[in-house]
Parts: structure tokens; sequence; C-alpha cells
């Protein structure tokens, strides 16, 4: 029942998610950040069960941080990062699989581009312009269709998000009270808002 959703603009990515976690029919928390830092210019949104999302995000963001000590401070690139954890989940499909689907969005500090990548459970991967995963993808692909265009501004693609979260409120069956806006660009990760404060537990 999780929302997540990104959009790359000029410059930068937004990558949003509801702070929903709930399991069968209880809601267990509604500020829960779904968007894990992975690097001073990354971050991955997941959708999945709470285990999986846990779990994963924090495996893939310590191992990255063990590879920039291993390496002598040398930084993954976004696209690097999207293969590494393709990898991994495509490792773990044979084993245990991670119930996760995933937008990863970064800066590229050396190439200066920003990129977004897509990546299912199954360890699908592509790049894109604008994505989303789980129910949101039903509401929300038409309005980043009809909206997104080349050179958008970082507040542009934060008006595509709001009308998709809108959407979702209006229209989606299942109540997601509260959603976190993360963008990625040159400055690197910033919290842009969020319904509930993830920190107030």
């Amino acid at each position: 029942m999780d929302t997540v959703f990104g959009v790359e603009f000029d410059g930068g990515v937004i990558l949003a998610s509801d702070q929903t976690n709930a399991r069968s029919i209880l809601t267990y928390q509604t500020n829960l950040d779904k968007i894990t830092e992975l690097s001073s210019h990354s971050a991955m949104g997941i959708s999945g069960p709470n285990a999986d999302l846990v779990n994963f995000s924090e495996y893939i963001s310590k191992n990255l941080a063990l590879y920039e000590l291993s390496n002598d401070g040398l930084k993954l690139s976004p696209h690097a990062q999207a293969n590494f954890c393709r990898g991994e989940l495509a490792t773990a499909l044979r084993k245990g699989p991670y119930q996760v689907n995933i937008m990863l969005g970064g800066y590229d500090t050396v190439k200066g581009e920003a990129s977004l990548y897509w990546m299912d459970y199954l360890a699908a991967l592509a790049k894109v312009n604008y994505g989303a995963q789980g129910y949101a993808s039903s509401f929300c692909l038409s309005i980043m269709d009809r909206d997104w265009k080349e050179g958008l501004t970082c507040d542009e693609a934060v008006g595509i998000v709001e009308k998709c979260i809108k959407e979702l409120q209006v229209r989606f069956l299942i109540a997601q009270p509260n959603f976190i806006i993360k963008v990625v660009d040159k400055d690197g990760v910033r919290t842009l808002k969020f319904g509930a404060d993830p920190a107030d537990n």
C-alpha cells in the first residue's frame, strides 16, 4: 500500500513518499521516512513491508559508505549505485527476495547532471524521467506524462508531485494523510516538506 514517486528536473530530482507504516488492517505510524539518504548527493525511496524496507535501505547505504571508506573517499555515481542495488536484488532473488520497489535519484557531481532510476523487487532497472511505485502509479503516471517536460525547474517538479499527492488524497481508497518530499541536487539531499516530522517518535 506504499506510495513512492520521483520526478527529474533540470539539475536535480524530487523524491516523495507517503509516511504511513501499516500492515493488514492496522496503521502503526504516520510519520515514517521511506526516503533513505545513500550519499551526500543521492537518495532512495522504497516501498514494501517495513522489515524489508529498513533492512534493504540500511544494507545498501552502509555498503556504499564502506566502499567510500575502502577506496580513499571515492564515491559511486548514481548510475553505479543503481546498478549495485540491482545486483543485490538479483542475488537475493534466488535466496530470500527483498519485497521492495525502489525509486533512486541522485546528482552526479563529476558529470554535473541528475538521474532517476526505477527498480522493482524482481531486479528490473530502468532510467526514467519520472516514475511511481505502488498503487500511486495508477493515479500519478498520467499527471506526470502530461506535465513533465525537458528543462523543468525545481518548483515545477514540486508542483507535479503536489498534484499527484492531491490526486491520491482525493481518489485513492486508502487514506495516506502524510507525505514527505525531498530534493537531490548540486547542494546535496534535503527535505523540502513533510506532513509529519519523522523525528517525532
